[in-house]
């Protein structure tokens, strides 16, 4: 029951992706770890899958609408699949279990993933609430902030390795701040970036760790697509920035949710 459950909140991770090119990730460790049943450190390789898989998806559909700058994404791909792919596959497994303790407080390493991801949650919702300033149309050729850009995918590879999220509520903003492009390119270049650093950084999953549930993949996998074109239609219909600030609060809950959870009631 909890499976059909979970493959039923998949829909909601694509929706997210399609309505606002980011909050994927935010959606798919929670409802992996606390509705399947997934260990935290599968969910998060597993997340890296599904997330990189239904963003390529989204990313080719934005392609063909001429949504997508391919020079930005190797700009800020580049450091940042190379940051993804190191931490998933060399730093993820030397995390120590248990972490550390102290007294009869015990921090697993199931337990500081989660923290980890929970405090990613609390930043994004941050970004997600917050009065948007409206954002002038770049004329003229994309000029990058190159060591900013440099830095902040270097940066969102780590998080992206550590937690499995996307980072898409980190790019969207740096992309238009660093790179100055127009939102609406902002988007379909952050589907691409994070199709590429998360698939890669699955990879490095499949160097380091061999009991993966495929099946479980595969099915969420197709059922976060459907949500994507759903998410995708409904862009046309709604008001994006409303539904933003919405989920922002509802990323907010989970991420204070998840911080109470694994620090008081286990």
């Amino acid at each position: 029951m909890e499976e059909f459950i979970g493959y039923g909140l998949a829909i909601l991770v694509g929706i997210s992706l399609g309505l606002i090119g980011s909050g994927g990730s935010i959606l798919t460790v929670p409802i992996l770890v606390y509705v399947m049943g997934v260990a935290p450190v599968n969910a998060t390789a597993y997340s890296l899958f599904i997330v990189g898989t239904t963003a390529l998806v989204g990313g080719l559909k934005n392609a063909m609408e001429k949504n997508v700058d391919f020079k930005t994404v190797a700009v800020f791909g580049i450091p940042s699949i190379v940051a993804v792919y190191i931490t998933r596959a060399y730093l993820v497994p030397i995390i120590p279990n248990p972490v550390f303790e102290v007294g009869y407080f015990v921090v697993t390493k199931d337990i500081f993933l989660m923290m980890i991801f929970a405090v990613v949650m609390v930043l994004a919702s941050y970004s997600m609430i917050k009065p948007q300033k409206k954002q002038e149309e770049s004329q003229g050729d994309i000029k990058y902030n190159l060591p900013m850009i440099f830095l902040e995918g270097t940066v969102v590879g780590v998080l992206t390795g550590l937690v499995g999220a996307g980072g898409g509520f980190l790019i969207i903003p740096a992309l238009v701040l660093l790179a100055r492009i127009p939102m609406k390119l902002a988007v379909g270049t952050s589907l691409f970036i994070i199709a590429a650093k998360s698939l890669i950084g699955f990879v490095g999953d499949l160097k380091s760790n061999a009991d993966l549930d495929f099946q479980l993949m595969g099915f969420f996998t197709i059922a976060s697509v459907i949500g994507m074109f759903l998410g995708i239609y409904l862009a046309k219909k709604v008001d994006g920035s409303k539904l933003k600030t919405g989920f922002g609060w509802f990323v907010l809950i989970m991420g204070i949710y998840i911080i109470v959870k694994e620090l008081f009631l286990k």
